[in-house]
């Protein structure tokens, strides 16, 4: 009877929700555009096939700690034995016998599309390989609107671009891996303070609660041309699911902003899969259905069920919702459409592996229903994942590296006779690699941030040791000091060397974790335990002090940059388990560095103009983008900041030379394509009966505690919500699969001849900028291409521009437009970074003379 008043008690509230009544909610309906139009045929002859609360169980998961097994979509009656989610980009999450990837950051870092594709290829069929039909990755939000969000790690960079081009890449490589790639967190979460109500007021480190999330506030133009911009190549390229995020977008939450899901993802941008929550990020029932979401996990009201396990918005408060009107029939069938769509997609109805390990418990054995401790069997099969990726993984480590200092070719080494190996970081954690849950700890070397995007370390290769193993060969002596604050000691031992290593991080992560005072977000950009101090400590009793830094974004290095002793620094982000093996290959020559940063290194932490909001200004605090498109380079540029280390920037064992620029317009038509046939008639299956007593508790299933079933108590009255006025609830026909076709039209080819000038081969990241003027910041990446040349050769670089690439939005048409028809030339510039650009050319404007 309780579970009846809690269930009422719901669809009241979902009902009279926020910004609910008088709204119009126009539901985007595909018919499987392109290469989807067999994975929707499937899809709808499945979902056809199902009762209400069969297609109910298709969207909300068990519930929090309910089942070790399928969690999602069972239906004994057809054989169907369900779906399993589960985390993360750097690696299947609370598993075995898996690898430990390098972070997104470090994919950023590398600026190669093909290690982009690897890497995630390899950790999509790791996902497949355990049995997991879709991993919640990869990440683009946070863009990387504060170079302090917790989170950074997980994504790319803050230049859209480049964030486009790495997301694209990884939802590519996963879903080729076998996995259905979810993006997320989709849109506008860029930090971790008051993302939670719960969360944050639990801290206790307020002087009041928050009531809501905090607002994430935006125009439209800057939304669309920034934090959406990577969303389009995510959807161009096939994803199969997105995942709404924790925070409000202009005073509306994020999962039933119908403004965000239905107009702009699923219509605009044409998204062919499903939406789902994020745990906690569901606020209401009706409204998250009608504004476009589609699965709600982990299934409870509240993150890990913390306000109560088994309570729902959905499950049978939805089959309640259809029953009594408020979410039509329609919806439901276009909700389990698209959840089945991207399992077909991905075809994942021929062979795929059983479910084989029970996620966040490692033991053999267990229950399957471990809340309710029901079924104790073998729930972890142990299986070998991982094949041959640890050659993938050191290789995105060793291209990522960005070398921002080396003076009178300090590296590579060549045999050093005495070497001086100095921090924590440089050494094992006295707790191995995975001695705190969900890597919330900062002990020994930094080769993952923590949170939900970490994963459990098969092994992690430590610098120290790796080192070590080279120095075998050398007959190099090694002597080392890993407790950052044994300044005598230090000081004795680096005197010694002809050359000394010192190693110094930062760390950062979710919310829900809190590190040295730090609540996901870093409070400062300063490196942890001591290390500045730790650097010039070095430096003071070593001539030839070379340093590497582990973080998962920018750090200050004003304290140390300049020192006549620093020789040489590399920064390395956050590599994973081959961290150690990546570094050595750079270090000693084997790799020469080819990363470059993804993000701009200031001189001084207020040079950024953005920051992370710690304390609320609200009881729903408000984050104002009042900054619009001038985030990071965009705005050192505008703004005339100088720079430590610019972005792109980075530095080889080798030298190139750019010259011989040229650019050449291509065919301006533009691409139109017959729209497949879409009904906006919402009847997509046969009506199923509206009898409640249809759809009560099945008197041959025995009920597991807190685990969230579809069905309704039995004699249970129907309630209509009456909201006045009633919103207005249509069904439309879905745009086409990552937007207007023409953006995606090759309007111009870009072509220049790069002559490696040294006497080492390497690789060189040519950079392309285009000036757009109308309001744009100075200078954007619209174009990248890692090239390998052979001392004393060239190679042709080519860069291909597309419509979107020469494009602005504009709010009234709300539709992309060229900046050439409104009579702008854009300035095309080359180079090595975004301040080294030696080459330049013209594109005109419509009607002008072509040069």
């Amino acid at each position: 009877m309780i579970f009846f008043v809690v269930s009422v008690f719901l669809l009241i509230a979902v009902a009279n929700a926020q910004n609910g009544t008088g709204e119009t909610y126009n539901n985007p309906i595909s018919s499987g555009f392109g290469n989807w139009s067999q994975a929707y045929e499937k899809a709808r002859a499945f979902v056809c096939q199902l009762t209400l609360t069969e297609k109910v169980n298709l969207t909300t998961q068990t519930g929090t700690g309910a089942t070790y097994g399928y969690e999602l979509g069972i239906i004994p009656r057809l054989g169907f034995r369900g779906l399993a989610l589960d985390d993360s980009p750097t690696g299947v999450r609370g598993t075995d016998y898996s690898s430990a990837y390098a972070a997104g950051l470090n994919l950023a870092m590398s600026w190669d599309r093909d290690l982009m594709f690897l890497q995630s290829y390899g950790n999509g069929a790791e996902h497949k390989a355990k049995g997991n039909n879709a991993a919640y990755a990869p990440v683009v939000g946070p863009l990387g609107r504060a170079p302090e969000g917790g989170r950074i790690w997980e994504s790319y960079s803050p230049d859209p671009y480049l964030s486009g081009v790495a997301f694209g890449q990884s939802i590519a490589g996963m879903q080729a891996g076998g996995t259905i790639a979810i993006g997320k967190h989709f849109v506008l979460y860029e930090q971790e303070h008051f993302r939670q109500v719960r969360e944050w007021n639990d801290y206790g480190i307020l002087s009041f609660n928050i009531t809501q999330p905090y607002s994430a506030n935006c125009d439209d133009r800057t939304l669309h041309e920034l934090y959406l911009w990577p969303w389009y190549d995510g959807v161009y390229n096939g994803m199969g699911g997105v995942m709404c995020s924790y925070n409000q977008v202009n005073n509306t939450q994020s999962c039933q902003n119908t403004r965000l899901l239905n107009d702009i993802l699923k219509g605009e941008m044409g998204f062919q899969g499903f939406i789902v929550s994020d745990d906690g990020s569901q606020h209401s029932g009706v409204l998250s259905a009608i504004a476009g979401m589609d699965m709600t996990i982990l299934g409870e009201t509240s993150p890990n069920g913390i306000d109560g396990l088994g309570i729902s918005f959905w499950g049978p408060n939805l089959t309640t919702s259809v029953l009594n009107g408020s979410v039509p029939e329609w919806r439901l069938d276009d909700m389990a459409t698209r959840i089945m769509a991207s399992f077909f997609y991905l075809g994942q109805d021929e062979n795929f592996p059983e479910l084989n390990f029970a996620q966040g418990y490692l033991p053999t054995f267990g229950y399957e229903y471990p809340t309710a401790k029901v079924d104790y069997t073998q729930v972890n099969e142990h299986v070998d994942v991982r094949d041959a990726h640890a050659q993938t993984i050191r290789a995105v480590g060793s291209n990522s590296i960005v070398l921002l200092k080396n003076v009178n070719e300090t590296l590579p080494l060549s045999a050093p006779r005495q070497m001086a190996v100095i921090g924590e970081d440089a050494g094992p954690s006295m707790y191995g690699p995975n001695g705190c849950s969900d890597r919330g700890c900062d002990n020994g070397t930094l080769a993952m941030g923590w949170g939900s995007g970490s994963t459990n370390f098969p092994y992690l290769v430590d610098p120290l040791s790796a080192i070590q193993a080279r120095a075998l060969q050398d007959r190099t002596v090694v002597q080392y000091v890993l407790n950052n604050y044994a300044s005598a000691t230090i000081a004795s031992v680096v005197q010694q060397a002809s050359v000394c290593l010192v190693f110094a991080n930062a760390d950062s992560g979710e919310g829900y974790i809190e590190v040295g005072g730090n609540y996901g977000d870093r409070n400062n950009l300063t490196l942890w335990l001591g290390g500045d101090t730790l650097i010039q400590e070095v430096a003071a009793n070593c001539s030839n002090t070379v340093v590497v830094i582990h973080a998962p974004g920018p750090i200050l290095m004003e304290d140390w940059i300049d020192n006549p002793n620093v020789t040489a620094v590399l920064f390395a982000g956050l590599p994973g388990q081959e961290s150690g093996n990546s570094l050595v290959d750079v270090l000693y020559g084997a790799v020469s560095p080819s990363g470059k940063l993804p993000w701009t290194i200031a001189k001084n932490r207020s040079d950024y103009g953005t920051d992370v909001l710690y304390q609320p200004n609200a009881p729903v605090p408000q984050l104002n983008f009042t900054e619009g498109l001038f985030i990071d380079y965009r705005h050192f540029d505008d703004a005339g900041i100088e720079p430590r280390f610019e972005f792109g920037f980075g530095l080889s064992y080798t030298s190139f030379q750019y010259q011989n620029l040229q650019i050449l317009a291509l065919s301006n038509n533009k691409t139109t394509l017959a729209m497949p046939t879409t009904t906006v008639n919402p009847s997509i299956c046969p009506s199923q009966s509206l009898n409640p007593s249809d759809y009560t508790f099945p008197a041959t299933i025995s009920s597991i505690t807190d685990y969230i079933y579809p069905y309704i108590e039995a004699n249970t009255s129907i309630y209509t919500p009456q909201a006045t006025p009633t919103p207005t609830i249509n069904a439309v026909a879905a745009g086409a699969q990552g937007g207007d076709p023409a953006l995606w039209d090759v309007l111009y080819r870009v072509q220049l001849q790069l002559n490696n000038t040294g006497s080492k081969a390497g690789q060189e990241v040519s950079q392309l900028y285009l000036e757009l003027g109308n309001d744009t910041p100075p200078r954007q990446l619209r174009g990248f291409n890692k090239t390998m040349v052979q001392p004393g050769e060239a190679q042709t670089v080519t860069f291909d521009l597309r419509r979107r690439d020469v494009s602005i939005w504009d709010i009234v048409s709300q539709s992309w437009v060229e900046v050439t028809s409104l009579g702008t030339d854009i300035g095309v510039l080359v180079g090595a970074s975004s301040r080294n650009l030696p080459l330049r050319g013209v594109i005109p404007a419509q009607g002008a003379p072509y040069v």
